[in-house]
């Protein structure tokens, strides 16, 4: 990863916007040097600039609670800076998951992660606009409807039979590890072929949520 130009204020600092990879929650913002960016860079353990001591500062450093970084990218003037992370423990000395946080709130992730469906919504929408050879997601929505539709079916049903495999480890009381993973390979591709379906037939998977919110608030 390359260190992005940024334009530090007169100070020599420049804003950290920290957010979470799973589900793009803000867990923190700090202030970096290009000493700390270098180090964040280098690392790929994000670093700041303590403004209270003045020096290099390692996120985690005392707590264990590291931010291991994922992606780096600047605002449309070069004077902010949006740091993804994976975070390790709780960001906030406070112990919560969250400088934003009220004090006392729990440091666990409540969210499953379902914003990183926009980025493959994305992908999906861009293979249905640009067809580019040898793209399978292209592949299946020049077969139509039905192409896309046998898919559906067919991984439906491969849901159906790894779910009646884990209940049987389950009532066995085995080790159901392989049985579970099997079963989220098997429900990621009914989803993956599910939007593949969606944009073979131009519906965006926002009226799908709005259904479900709908649905919901009734």
């Amino acid at each position: 990863m390359r260190v992005p130009q940024v334009a530090y204020c007169a100070d020599g600092l420049v804003p950290a916007v920290i957010q979470d990879r799973i589900d793009g929650r803000v867990v923190m913002v700090a202030y970096m040097d290009a000493e700390a960016l270098a180090a964040t860079v280098s690392t790929g353990e994000v670093h700041f600039h303590s403004r209270s001591r003045d020096r290099l500062w390692r996120k985690g450093e005392t707590s264990g609670n590291v931010l291991r970084l994922v992606a780096l990218a600047t605002d449309c003037d070069g004077d902010a800076l949006l740091v993804t992370v994976d975070a390790v423990g709780p960001t906030c000395h406070r112990g919560t998951r969250s400088c934003f946080d009220e004090e006392g709130a729990s440091a666990e992730r409540s969210s499953q992660g379902f914003a990183w469906l926009e980025t493959l919504w994305t992908t999906i929408a861009a293979r249905a606009e640009t067809r580019p050879e040898g793209s399978y997601t292209a592949g299946l929505i020049a077969g139509g409807v039905d192409a896309v539709g046998r898919k559906v079916t067919e991984e439906a049903t491969e849901v159906l039979l790894a779910a009646k495999d884990d209940a049987a480890a389950e009532g066995l009381g085995t080790d159901r590890s392989s049985t579970r993973a099997a079963l989220a390979g098997e429900a990621g591709d009914l989803l993956y072929h599910a939007l593949v379906l969606l944009a073979e037939r131009g519906v965006l998977p926002a009226a799908v949520i709005e259904t479900l919110r709908s649905r919901h608030q009734a």
